[in-house]
């Protein structure tokens, strides 16, 4: 591993509390009703575990995989599928969870393909809202943090493989 230097910028303390709070507002919004948790790999699989354990009402989960990273720090703008969806969302209630929103490109991607297959509602919870990147106008429903420019690990972000590990999300120079 390179030497980098890192900044804390939320604690794990900080994003449990986080957590919980979206937890307890989804289960309010879809109260009385089933979800289908569609996480976004290998990014958002730590976040969903624990928003899936806080959340109070029955949930499927099942996993996608699109990429527009590569081992780079800038999105390619080309968003490639790699893993599909096992469960049929027709007629159900999605919540797809994502690491972090940037360019907005690969979110609406995945929204727009998955709003073919019918389901009767859809909504985003992205644990990190980067808005300053926005290439294309995309809004998440549920929102950890919103952040500012800068490259973040830990908590499941990574940078080329390394540093999903880290418990605290941390902002890296390299």
């Amino acid at each position: 591993m390179k030497e980098m230097s890192k900044e804390i910028l939320f604690s794990r303390d900080a994003i449990q509390k986080r957590v919980q709070e979206l937890a307890g507002q989804i289960s309010g919004d879809y109260a009385g009703g089933e979800l289908v948790v569609i996480g976004i790999l290998k990014g958002a699989f730590i976040f969903m575990a624990d928003l899936v354990r806080e959340i109070g009402i029955p949930c499927k989960i099942d996993f996608v995989r699109v990429a527009s990273y590569g081992a780079s720090s800038e999105s390619s703008g080309k968003v490639v599928m790699t893993k599909d969806i096992e469960t049929s969302i027709k007629g159900r209630d999605i919540l797809i969870v994502e690491d972090i929103v940037d360019t907005g490109l690969t979110l609406q991607y995945l929204v727009d393909w998955l709003k073919e297959r019918n389901p009767h509602s859809l909504k985003i919870c992205v644990f990190l809202d980067k808005r300053k990147r926005r290439k294309v106008s995309f809004e998440a429903d549920y929102v950890g943090f919103t952040i500012d420019d800068g490259f973040v690990v830990g908590y499941g972000l990574d940078f080329n493989e390394q540093y999903r590990f880290f418990p605290d999300v941390y902002v890296i120079e390299q």
